[in-house]
């Protein structure tokens, strides 16, 4: 128990942004399976709303809770948001992989990308979004 607590105040950035990304793809994975299985939509139609979705919660939570970022929030939306355009790319092609060439269940084969993009988008969240900005002369 001493190890993880150790390990969390060390990386803490990091075990926050997978605490809240947890969260999105939580939320991401239902909008998922609740369209895919009662809507019958398109996995990739339902994958896109559900990235959506997961997107806009962590950009909320991330932005006051985690990078306590309260400057320039709308740049920062929006260059998290291309950051999710490229991570919402990469879980397509993950799951065009997986599923259409591979086999693997569809439920299995999303918590896959998942895994994947969170590496992806930690590190160009953490370099690109939330950025420290330096105080300008008068602050």
């Amino acid at each position: 128990m001493e190890f993880l607590r150790h390990t969390f105040l060390r990386n803490r950035q990091f075990a926050l942004y997978c605490v809240i990304g947890a969260g999105g793809a939580t939320l991401d994975f239902l909008i998922y399976s609740l369209l895919v299985k009662e809507g019958g939509m398109n996995f990739q139609a339902a994958n896109a709303a559900g990235y959506a979705s997961g997107t806009v919660l962590s950009f909320a939570l991330n932005s006051r809770f985690n990078f306590r970022a309260r400057d320039w929030l709308t740049l920062r939306f929006l260059s998290f948001c291309v950051v999710g355009v490229l991570g919402l790319t990469v879980s397509y092609a993950a799951l065009r992989l997986l599923i259409n060439g591979h086999g693997v269940n569809k439920y299995l084969a999303k918590l896959a990308a998942i895994a994947i993009v969170v590496l992806l988008q930690y590190n160009l969240n953490r370099i690109i979004s939330f950025r420290q900005t330096r105080p300008t002369p008068d602050e």
